[in-house]
This record gives structure tokens, C-alpha cells and sequence, in this order.
């Protein structure tokens, strides 16, 4: 029934003991934070299952998006504080995380923002905050919800809304994979660049001969790797500067037709994380971690997660591993011919995942709507989708 999937799909707001507090970096301790009254379950209903919330139409079904890195900006949460919950939701955060997160969020610095460290909860938190906001405004799209994703640590919301993991423990893992990151990135110069090409690109082609760039420089085991498939045509390389600037120059010789710098301080989704990768697993041993109350796909395979030991190995994975994303929009949106589409709702910081679901299934793009979080509208419709996409 259409309760028991509210209360599944928004069973991370049930928390009853949720117990990691700040501590030293790697493993938390027990601690005293408490969320178990921060964004309760949408319903107290009776779990006994419905064969008519089971037969219920694709077109009324819907899909959560949750955005990764690179979509943090100045001024995010501020379309949200005006729904219940959210602030607590944000003073939680700050117990977690030993640092006022709101405030960072509202007003910056852009510079500290973009930081590895800070980024990631704050895409995180924002996202979930986001969804309460989704759901005091439209109920029913998390009624329905039957699958989500997340891009990169995007994921980890997704888990959390979908009640596989708890608020404070999901949280405390994406401060210590951000700071495993961050130390990461600062011992190797290295980067993201966006790369737009054609059938004809050479991706693996063109890492390849930057890599060799990079050893006449005297670079040793220099990386250059594809680490996001994010639409036909469309990569995301991580490497080493020099590797990152050798394809700009040269991309016409590959048949790159347009590039761009990320703004993410390092290569993530390569070997240059394996340094991040011991810190979260670690840290993952201590988080209970359940089956997901709805379907959340991984970055790794591309798949959705059929059990808490594949999540807790996939996420561990995931910060040296390409993100499949193209794959994952596959396999959510696949559909016989003639069946309608959910619809889909981006939570969180930007648009880009809405972007590329219209590069990959023009037909699905049709129903994205996002939630706007950095301002807030007297029009219910217009403050959860500004930008009029063609829903």
C-alpha cells in the first residue's frame, strides 16, 4: 500500500538511535548525537502490503535523483529552511561534523564550499533536505517512489532515503570518505575534465597518449582514466594536470568537440583514491547497514543493490571506480514500448543529472522536475520546479 511505501522510502527520518558523533578521523565512537525525532516517517499506517498500490500505474510511480560533487554553490539550503525539520536536520549535521555546515552553505566562501572536505556534506545534507521540502510540498512523489540513485556521493543519500543506512551514520561515512579524499587529492596535483565528443572519440586512446605525455615529463606512474560514463559521447577523465591539459590542447586530434575543468580539487573515481579507499571501508564496518526499502542503484555496476554486504563492499569501491551512470539510467528507465515513464525528481544542488537523463532517454526527461534549494516561492509549483521543465 501507498503508506508502507512512504514509510520505506522515507524511513531514514525514523531514525531511533542513530550514535556517531565527532570524533578522530578514522573510527567514530559512540557518541551522544540524537536525530531519532529529525524528519519523522511520512505515516504511522498499518505495513501490511496493497495489491492495488502493487498494480499502480508506471506514470504514477516516481524516481529520486541525488546530485554528486561538483554541484555545490553558494546560497544552497536557503530554498529550504522554511519546511519542517530542515534546521534540525542542519543542527545535527553540525554535531557531526564539528562545524556550523548552514552557515558554510548560505555564505560561503565559494572557495571553502568547493573544498573536498566541506563539499560533500554539504551535497549530501542539502539533498535530504531537500527531499523533506519534496515531500511537505508533494507527498505523493515519495509515496510512490520505487527506485533512486545517487551520482558519486550522491549515492550515500540515496541510501540514507531509502532507509538502508541512518542519517548521522551515512553522514559521519561521507566526512570521512571527504577527508580521506581530500588528503588524497592534495598528494598528486590532479583533476576532472568534462570531455563531449562524438562516435568517433578515442577516449581510452587519448589517456593513454597522455599518460605517455606525462612519462616524458618525468612523471612517474602518471593516471589518466575515464571515471564517469555520464550520456552517449560524454566521459568525465581523471588524472594528473599535466594528463588533463595535454587532452585539452590536443582534442581535436581525438575527436573531443568540447572540454571543461570540473570544480573538484582532485581525480576521484581512479587509482589516485586509493589512499580514500582503507579510511571508508573502515568506517563502513561500523555503520548498519540494511537492505534499501526502495531500489538504489550502484555507481559501481550500474545495478541495483540486492544486499547490505554488496552495499558496504560497492561503496568502498566506489571512490576508485569509473561511476556508471549512463548504465544506471539504462537500467532505471528501461521500458517496454508504449509504457509510460515515472516521473523523476532531482534533489539537491543543481540540474546535471536532469541534463544528462535528457541526453540519455529524451522520453523519461519529460517528467524531471528538480527541487530548488537555494530560494524559496509563495508558488508551490514554481518553487519546486523554476526552471518549467516539461512535465
Amino acid at each position: 500500500m501507498r503508506a508502507r511505501v512512504a514509510r520505506a522510502a522515507w524511513a531514514w527520518g525514523c531514525s531511533v538511535c542513530c550514535r556517531r558523533g565527532v570524533s578522530n578521523f578514522p573510527i567514530p565512537p559512540p557518541s551522544a548525537v540524537d536525530v531519532a525525532e529529525l524528519l519523522r516517517g511520512a505515516t504511522t499506517a498499518e505495513e501490511q502490503p496493497s495489491a492495488a498500490a502493487a498494480r499502480r500505474a508506471p506514470g504514477q510511480c516516481s524516481v529520486l535523483l541525488f546530485p554528486g560533487q561538483g554541484s555545490q554553490v553558494v546560497g544552497m539550503g536557503r530554498g529550504l529552511l522554511g519546511y519542517p525539520r530542515v534546521r534540525e536536520l542542519y543542527d545535527a549535521a553540525q554535531r557531526v561534523l564539528g562545524y556550523d555546515l548552514l552557515e558554510l552553505s548560505l555564505h560561503g566562501p565559494q572557495e571553502d564550499l568547493d573544498r573536498t572536505v566541506h563539499c560533500q556534506p554539504a551535497v549530501f545534507v542539502a539533498s535530504l533536505a531537500a527531499v523533506e521540502k519534496l515531500h511537505h510540498l508533494q507527498p505523493a512523489v515519495i509515496e510512490n517512489c520505487i527506485a533512486a540513485a545517487g551520482f558519486s556521493v550522491g549515492e550515500f543519500a540515496a541510501l540514507v532515503f531509502a532507509g538502508a543506512m541512518e542519517f548521522s551514520e551515512g553522514l559521519y561515512a561521507v566526512k570521512v570518505r571527504a577527508e580521506a579524499m581530500q588528503e588524497a587529492s592534495e598528494a598528486v596535483p590532479s583533476g576532472m575534465l568534462s570531455v563531449l565528443g562524438q562516435p568517433r572519440s578515442k577516449f581510452n586512446f587519448a589517456c593513454l597518449e597522455a599518460q605517455k605525455h606525462c612519462k616524458s615529463l618525468g612523471i612517474e606512474s602518471p593516471v589518466c582514466e575515464v571515471a564517469s560514463y555520464l550520456f552517449p559521447d560524454c566521459r568525465v577523465i581523471s588524472g594528473q594536470l599535466e594528463a588533463l591539459r595535454f587532452l585539452q590542447k590536443n582534442s581535436s586530434r581525438y575527436h573531443f568537440r568540447r572540454t571543461k575543468m570540473l570544480p573538484v580539487s582532485g581525480g576521484f573515481h581512479t587509482r589516485l583514491m586509493e589512499p580514500a579507499v582503507q579510511p571508508l571501508a573502515q568506517v563502513l564496518k561500523t555503520v548498519a547497514i540494511r537492505k534499501p526499502l526502495v531500489a538504489v542503484y550502484s555507481n559501481v555496476s550500474g545495478s541495483r543493490y540486492l544486499h547490505p554486504t554488496h552495499i558496504r563492499q560497492l561503496l568502498g569501491q566506489q571512490v576508485v571506480s569509473p561511476v556508471k551512470w549512463e548504465q544506471t539510467m539504462h537500467a532505471i528507465y528501461e521500458r517496454r514500448r508504449g509504457t509510460e515513464f515515472p516521473s523523476t525528481w532531482e534533489v539537491g544542488p543543481g540540474q546535471q543529472l536532469g541534463s544528462i537523463l535528457r541526453s540519455c532517454n529524451l522520453k523519461a526527461w519529460k517528467g524531471y522536475s528538480h527541487v530548488d534549494v537555494l530560494r524559496a516561492s509563495e508558488d508551490p509549483v514554481a518553487d519546486l520546479d523554476p526552471s518549467e521543465s516539461p512535465r
